[in-house]
Parts: structure tokens; sequence; C-alpha cells
């Protein structure tokens, strides 16, 4: 036994994984959803409102929200992301022996389902599935780009953060898998043009002028009209978020910044244990065939990053952001791997015992977190 898991260790890896994602599903029953459960109180019957997508659709089935609503729907929106990014990974890799180190690094990675998972309710993981799912539609046609505006567009109503989260990843998705095979012409350009206007201006229109009209007394008041138990008057508590300006939200980061800037070197010590990741990255961009595929690449990977520097300017939730970040990166390198290269590039060892180890850790590491690391 023991010599069997010295010379196959990555299915054991994998298993463990499964593990430690059953321990962070139980110790998240434990916790009090605040954020997540007044979303889902949140819907449109003052106007239009920010955040309020998902609690619009939830208030089509329901007058009342129940708490344990929110682990069900966010459950069941994980366990979907889970399959897609799978069905994904076998398209694009497959899941042979040479291709498992890859596959642990990915979808064993704090940064990514594991996390997820402990955010559970909060709306990062809805920008994942829609990048997934636009990785795994065929892109034959202007209708690609159609599709992924579509997607940004429910992305800003869900969460108007996702404009800098994953609206830039989708339209990296939609350049490097549609526009970088099928060419540029007047129609598609002029298509791309216009969906890139609506979501910015619908971004706009969330931002400034989707904040609450009515007294937050009486918003709350509401809110609780739709609690399953409206006793529990504590899981309204961030309800002040749809009154926070955007000033407001910028000086409370700033303000935290000496004590959250102290999570940066966990965060750089994180990446830095995906070492055999993006060594594999790096390796697939410079055997790109075309050398202006290498150059888009590139600079699609330092806008999205440059959306992600915004947004650690601006809200202090830095583990969740670093996370997706990751997990923009590891979706990058499915589209990139769609792209002609000119040689095979060699997969990540899989008895390198430095590459082990480090799936090890990457492996054991339950999550990242919320705002600091853990």
């Amino acid at each position: 036994m023991n010599l069997r898991v010295r010379e196959d260790p990555w299915r054991l890896m994998l298993a463990v994984n499964v593990a430690v994602l059953i321990g962070v599903f139980l110790y998240k029953l434990t916790r009090e959803p605040y954020v997540p459960y007044v979303h889902l109180l949140v819907d449109y019957h003052f106007g239009f409102t920010k955040r309020a997508l998902i609690g619009a659709l939830v208030s089509l089935f329901t007058a009342k929200v129940p708490v344990w609503l929110v682990f069900a729907l966010s459950g069941s929106v994980w366990l979907v992301t889970a399959a897609l990014f799978i069905a994904l990974f076998r398209r694009t890799f497959g899941f042979d022996e040479k291709h498992l180190p890859l596959f642990v690094f990915m979808a064993g990675s704090p940064f990514f389902l594991k996390n997820f998972m402990h955010t559970l309710g909060h709306f990062d993981i809805y920008g994942c599935l829609f990048a997934i799912g636009l990785l795994l539609v065929p892109a034959r046609s202007v209708a690609l780009v159609l599709l992924a505006a579509l997607a940004s567009i429910i992305l800003v109503l869900i969460h108007h953060i996702h404009l800098l989260m994953y609206v830039p990843t989708i339209a990296v998705i939609v350049l490097l898998r549609y526009y970088l095979v099928q060419g540029f012409n007047r129609q598609n350009v002029s298509v791309g043009i216009a969906a890139a206007l609506c979501v910015g201006l619908l971004f706009l229109a969330a931002q400034f002028w989707g904040t609450m009209a009515v007294p937050e007394a009486e918003f709350v008041r509401y809110l609780q009209s739709r609690m399953a138990d409206p006793s529990r008057t504590n899981l309204l508590s961030f309800s002040y978020i749809w009154y926070q300006p955007l000033g407001k939200e910028v000086a409370d980061t700033w303000a935290r910044l000496p004590s959250n800037i102290l999570g940066i070197p966990v965060f750089a010590l994180l990446i830095w244990l995906h070492t055999p990741l993006w060594k594999y990255f790096t390796s697939l961009i410079r055997m790109l065939t075309e050398d202006v595929h290498r150059r888009v690449v590139i600079a699609s990977l330092v806008v999205v990053s440059a959306a992600y520097l915004v947004m650690f300017a601006m809200v202090f939730d830095y583990s969740r952001w670093i996370s997706n970040w990751a997990v923009c990166m590891f979706l990058i390198l499915h589209a990139v791997k769609t792209l002609p290269c000119s040689q095979a590039v060699p997969p990540i060892p899989t008895r390198d015992p430095k590459t082990t180890l480090f799936g090890w850790i990457v492996t054991l590491v339950p999550r990242v977190g919320i705002v600091r690391p853990f």
C-alpha cells in the first residue's frame, strides 16, 4: 500500500481534496450567513436596485426566505460549477496520468473549489460558472459574443463588482476563442463594441443609481417581512451596504489597508506553491505558433490582473479577490490551450519530489478566506 501511494500520490491527493472539501462544507454549515442571506431578501420591490437579481429570482418562488436556502442554492451552484470544470478539463486535457498533477493544482487549489465552498452564498462563483460555460460552448460564430454579453449583464445585475472580477476574463475568453480564430470584421467588431458599451452603461447605472431611494429603516422592515424567521434580526446587520456610496467603500478599504496588507506574504506564498502550474502556463504561451497570439495573451493577463488591482484599492475582501484572480488565470489557461502551438508542451512532471511536495501542500490547505488569509 505504501509503495502504491509513493508511486501514484496524485490520485491520493484527489481523495484527500474531497475529504477536505467535505470538512470545509461541514464547517461552513456552522457559520451564520450574514451577507449571503440578506442578498436573498433584496429584490426590485423599491425599483431598480444593485445586487438584487438573485433575490428577485428567489421571490418568484417563495415569499418567505429560510436561512437553509442560502446553503441549498449556493451548494447547488457549487456542484454545477465543479461538474462543468471537470467536463472542461476532460475536454481540454483529458484525465490520463500525465495530466493528473495539473488537475490537482487547479481543482485542488485552495484558491478554487475549496475557497468557493468556504464562501458559499457569495456571488463570486457565478462569474466562474459563466466563464466555464463560455469555454465549453462552440465558438464558431458571433453568437459567442452575444452570449458573453448576456452573461456579463446577468453578472453585473447579480453584483456590479463582477465588472472587474469576471467580466474581463469573459472578454478574454471571447477574444482568444472567437476573434483570434475567426478573425476581425466590421460585423463582429461592431457587435463586440456594442456589447461592451451595454455592459459598461449597466455597471454605471447599478453603481450610481442602484442605491435605495427609501429610508434604511423602511428597507429593513421590508427585508424582515421576507424572512421565514423575522426574529433573527442579526442577519440583517449588513443591510447598510445598499446605502454605502463608493467613496465610503474606498475609505473603509484604505483604513483597513495597514492590517490587511500583512496578508500579502501569505498570498505570495500560496501563489508560489502553484509554481509547477505557472511554469506549464508560461511554456504554453511560449509554444504558441503565432507571435501575435502570444502578445495578445500576455496583454490579456495584464488587463485582468490590473482589474483586480483596482478591486484591491476599492474593496477590502482581499482573500476573495486573490482567489478569484487565480481562478481567472486557470480559466484563461484553458482558453490559451485552444490556440495552435508549434509543438507539444511538456506536462507537469509526476515524479519530481519538489512538485509532489507542492502538490501535497496545496491539497492540504483548506481555503484562503474572505478578507484575511485563513
